[in-house]
């Protein structure tokens, strides 16, 4: 779908929020750029004007004549998930093509850190800004339609927001993995994801793998839904805890490659064969999946497609150029070794 550029909008002035906080615009102006030369109370007040009409200062793009500082913010969940590096690597690879220079921060899931490194950015004159995922804080939503700074939304289909969106679905995904399971001959299936606050993507797995079990005329019980940090030692904790809630499924979808690769060090840890007596799905085909061994049956992810694409329509807004961005981008099973037939548990019962 085609996004003409809005028009541009008049920017709001700084003697406007002076007008509301009922404070000169030279105590604006130190509230808001040297905060520790004002009062809380002060530097309260002033914040809340600020933000109620929308007031973004300008910092370095302010000096320039063009108002542009060749520079886009990339704002990533966490560092945690190597997934994103990828991504960020052809954001960054496009950027630099046509001069430009890449801001990055990590917001840790937190909606408010994600605001404050927006604000900040685009205080700091970025001309363009990437995001992850289609749920924000409205406020994000407000400061970015404030200032007229244009931005695109990730790992996401174009129609999982009205906003502009690049990525894939993932409902889709976890269809594709549960089907190549049942295609195998599991019946019993467990998964173990990421945190769902500010997660748009793993809910959506979670739904979609909900609904494909249910076409499939199988049950998903909660015991069968662990949740877990992305981190190797959170991941082996998730297994075991699994394990505590009665016998393992037959197959476990991961959440991405980092957590089936915990999956794999628990199962090994403790004499569990893979694939023999439990199959491991994981998601975005790391290089370390391939060189695995048994090697690690996940989806591709079109990673680098997401970076480059992103970048290619900031570049285009900026320069006023209509841009278009396609509805959804493609996945791939990879089939390797971590997937096989499941054990007949009335012989070989699971640990």
């Amino acid at each position: 779908m085609t996004r003409a550029p809005p028009s541009a909008r008049p920017k709001v002035r700084i003697e406007e929020v002076a007008r509301a906080a009922k404070v000169s615009a030279a105590t604006v102006s130190r509230a808001l750029n040297n905060p520790g030369l004002v009062s809380f109370a002060l530097r309260t007040k002033v914040d809340t004007a600020a933000q109620a009409l929308g007031y973004v200062a300008h910092g370095a793009a302010r000096a320039l004549a063009s108002r542009r500082s060749r520079a886009l913010g990339a704002l990533v969940p966490t560092f945690a998930n190597t997934i994103f590096s990828d991504a960020i690597s052809a954001f960054q690879r496009r950027l630099e093509a046509a001069n430009y220079t890449m801001l990055l921060a990590a917001f840790d899931y937190d909606p408010e850190v994600e605001y404050r490194s927006a604000r900040t950015m685009i205080e700091r004159g970025v001309d363009g800004l990437m995001l992850v995922g289609v749920t924000h804080d409205p406020r994000l939503f407000a400061l970015l339609d404030a200032s007229g700074v244009p931005f695109v939304q990730t790992w996401a289909p174009a129609k999982a927001s009205p906003h502009p969106t690049i990525g894939y679905d993932n409902a889709a995904l976890t269809r594709m993995v549960v089907d190549h399971l049942v295609s195998l001959g599991h019946r019993d299936i467990g998964m173990v994801a990421g945190v769902t606050e500010h997660n748009d993507r793993v809910r959506a797995r979670i739904a979609g793998m909900r609904a494909t079990l249910q076409l499939h005329s199988l049950p998903f019980e909660e015991r069968r839904m662990v949740f877990t940090e992305y981190r190797l030692g959170a991941v082996r904790d998730a297994f075991r805890e699994m394990q505590g809630r009665g016998p393992l499924p037959t197959a476990l979808v991961a959440n991405n490659d980092i957590v089936a690769i915990g999956l794999l060090l628990e199962a090994q840890a403790q004499g569990i064969a893979v694939p023999r007596d439990l199959s491991v799905v994981g998601v975005g085909d790391l290089e370390i999946a391939a060189h695995l061994q048994p090697g690690l049956t996940t989806v591709r992810t079109p990673k680098h497609s997401i970076g480059t694409l992103a970048a290619e329509y900031l570049l285009a807004r900026i320069d006023d150029r209509a841009v278009s961005l396609p509805a959804e981008l493609a996945l791939e099973l990879i089939i390797r070794g971590t997937t096989a037939p499941p054990p007949d548990r009335r012989k070989d019962p699971s640990p």
